[in-house]
């Protein structure tokens, strides 16, 4: 579908030979100037990982789509999971943050790929959207704006007389190559010019960048939203396909039988909104945290917590979802 829609709005589509290739051309054609987004699933995010962390340490704008199935490996390709959530913040070697946004709709879908195409252009720095099977090949109904309403300007739209690639005093913008600046990319610690560098000093800039680029601009970048009671007892905190039950569980405790239950679903899982769960756990005495997959996220919810509300896991791993009953019979032991 995409090989026949990206030429009908000006884009370009290129199957690759494999996914590490993919990443790679991806990446070229950020530097190269235009907007890229490279998807794939299952063991494809793996073989992207090297090169992701090239994008990361040479601040090269892109976007890598992950619909997640059930693994490892080749699992079952038609089943849906939450296995790769820690994968994506950690998959790659180095000490740097990332942004990921994980969807529970169509709707979310399509306006997280847009942030996440603006946010990667605006700090520099690859952004993983991460879907589920079930969202993947979800049908629903989408409102679409005008197109001059949906794109920020690309990073290289406004080039600063001074500029220089890797000015450590904002957010520099990446100037395409063969536009007449005389640049390096490399995926070694660099100096301004994006020339290697050991030197302790530029490395502990270089990594410090990475993190407080995301940190100064946590607002931007961090999606959340509530739906239930103002004054909950007990709250689910869910993420992608999750939400969906999450929240019919919450409509019937809630808007049903007016039990003080509430939910907050995360459409931004790294950073991770700890600021937001830990607000939620002061105001609550257990938090549940749905997940197809062992538990994962559930861990982040425990840190956040700190102790002050219960964090109770409900996890599913057998290819099937979470159902809204699920959710209900363990809400029913802690909602009188």
């Amino acid at each position: 579908r995409m090989a026949a829609r990206l030429p009908e709005v000006g884009g370009t589509f290129i199957q690759m030979e494999d996914e590490i290739a993919s990443m790679a051309a991806v990446i070229g054609a950020s530097v190269g100037g235009v907007r890229a987004i490279t998807a794939t699933s299952g063991p494809g995010f793996s073989l992207k990982q090297e090169n992701i962390g090239y994008a990361v340490m040479a601040e090269i704008p892109c976007v890598v789509v992950n619909v997640q199935r059930l693994g490892p490996s080749t699992g079952v390709p038609t089943a849906p999971s939450q296995g790769d959530v820690m994968q994506a913040r950690w998959g790659t070697h180095g000490d740097h943050p990332i942004i990921v946004f994980c969807p529970s709709s169509v709707y979310e879908t399509f306006y997280l790929t847009i942030a996440a195409v603006n946010l990667s252009q605006k700090l520099r720095q690859p952004v993983i959207l991460l879907l589920d099977e079930m969202v993947g090949h979800m049908r629903e109904k989408v409102i679409i704006p005008e197109v001059g309403k949906l794109l920020v300007e690309k990073s290289s739209d406004r080039i600063p007389e001074d500029w220089k690639p890797y000015d450590r005093k904002g957010l520099t913008p990446l100037v395409p190559f063969g536009s007449g600046y005389y640049y390096h990319v490399t995926g070694l610690f660099h100096d301004e010019s994006g020339f290697p560098s050991s030197e302790p000093g530029v490395v502990k800039s270089n990594l410090e960048s990475l993190h407080m680029k995301l940190e100064d601009y946590r607002d931007e970048i961090t999606f959340t939203s509530y739906y239930g009671h103002k004054e909950p007892q007990v709250a689910l905190v869910a993420y992608g396909c999750t939400v969906r039950s999450a929240r019919e569980a919450v409509k019937r405790a809630f808007w049903q039988n007016r039990l003080p239950v509430g939910l907050l679903s995360l459409q931004t899982i790294w950073p991770f909104p700890g600021r937001e769960v830990e607000e939620l756990s002061r105001q609550v005495k257990a938090i549940l945290v749905p997940e197809l997959n062992l538990g994962q996220l559930v861990a982040e919810v425990e840190r956040y917590a700190r102790g002050q509300a219960e964090v109770i896991p409900i996890n599913r791993y057998d290819g099937e979802m979470i159902t809204p009953q699920q959710i209900m019979e363990e809400l029913s032991r802690w909602v009188p």
